[in-house]
């Protein structure tokens, strides 16, 4: 068999699985058909959004579906006719097991994380906000539990301090490309020889979960230690981002979000309450648990993200306090 024989349905939402599409339609894979999410109303005005991968399809005259319900007769009986051999799975739902058992030769996703560690829907975000060193990609065959299947390829990059989720996003969606091709080549050559997930932890260890990002997951608590907290706002930078409330000297308070932080400074023996603003025009520091950090980006609704001495230009902070 070879890749223009192959029949694959591509399955994907977002700009992450839009790389791996494009690099196999001008490797001259044969795609012959693409899922992705139906279109939806957002914004102000209302507009009906088309995602990534919708996009990308139409450009390249893919043949195109978008389900309501991935168990919709209509939608199971189109994707059989396609004869697909192969199903790919990048940043979209999960599927039912009419859907994933349905090509002879399986349906694999790619995960954007070192799996067992990480599974679920942020594994990006809280490989992050956990302060790892290293992260990764992982290809997998689908089965029921999601993201438990047996691992057909790994590879590793690591984690820098200043690094946040759209450097490490940028840097996996492209290497992820590169392991979607290669895997794609070893089912065609008959190579792979994929791995339990079990077989994979140490005696003892458990599988890492990276559940969906919550507003409330984002919320900055100031009595957290400085790195636990500089972690936590690169691992939400710049979507969905780490917000707090700012109290200002009349009482009233302004929601902010905040981007990016200087890594933590350490304070010597004094007693400040977590939360407390000490902002000399220049610098805009906040007290946290162990130490500070000094803000450098951040936004208030209705606002545009602004460098933190902007901020300040136009906002008294005199007597302000982040809770």
């Amino acid at each position: 068999m070879t890749k223009e024989d192959l029949r694959i349905v591509f399955f994907g939402t977002p700009d992450f699985a839009v790389e791996s599409l494009r690099r196999l339609v001008e490797g001259g894979y044969n795609i012959v058909g693409v899922v992705t999410m139906p279109d939806k109303i957002a914004g102000r005005g209302h507009r009906m959004i088309q995602s990534a991968v919708k996009q990308y399809a139409v450009e390249q005259g893919l043949h195109l579906m978008q389900p309501e319900r991935l168990k919709d007769e209509a939608f199971i009986s189109e994707l059989r006719s396609l004869n697909a051999q192969l199903n790919i799975v990048i940043a979209f739902r999960m599927l039912p097991e009419v859907v994933w058992a349905m090509p002879p030769l399986g349906t694999f996703n790619l995960h954007a994380s070192l799996l067992p560690k990480y599974r679920g829907a942020a594994p990006i975000n809280w490989a992050v906000m956990n302060g790892d060193s290293v992260t990764g990609v992982t290809t997998f065959f689908l089965k029921h539990e999601i993201d438990t299947g047996d691992v057909i390829q790994q590879q590793a990059i690591p984690i820098g301090r200043t690094d946040n989720v759209e450097t490490i996003h940028d840097r996996l969606m492209l290497l992820g490309a590169d392991m979607v091709l290669n895997t794609v080549d070893a089912i065609i050559d008959g190579t792979v020889q994929p791995i339990p997930q079990d077989q994979m932890l140490t005696a003892g260890e458990q599988p890492t979960p990276a559940p969906k990002i919550f507003t409330e997951t984002c919320r900055i608590s100031w009595e957290r230690p400085a790195e636990q907290l500089y972690n936590h706002i690169r691992g939400l930078s710049p979507y969905p981002a780490a917000w707090t409330e700012l109290v200002d000297a009349q009482g009233n308070t302004h929601h902010v979000k905040i981007f990016a932080t200087s890594e933590p400074i350490s304070t010597q023996a004094v007693e400040i309450e977590p939360g407390t603003i000490i902002a000399n025009g220049k610098q805009l520091l906040v007290n946290c648990a162990d130490g500070q950090l000094e803000i450098l980006s951040l936004q208030l609704a209705g606002k545009r993200r602004m460098p933190a001495p902007d901020f300040m230009r136009g906002f008294d902070l005199a007597g302000c306090r982040f809770v």
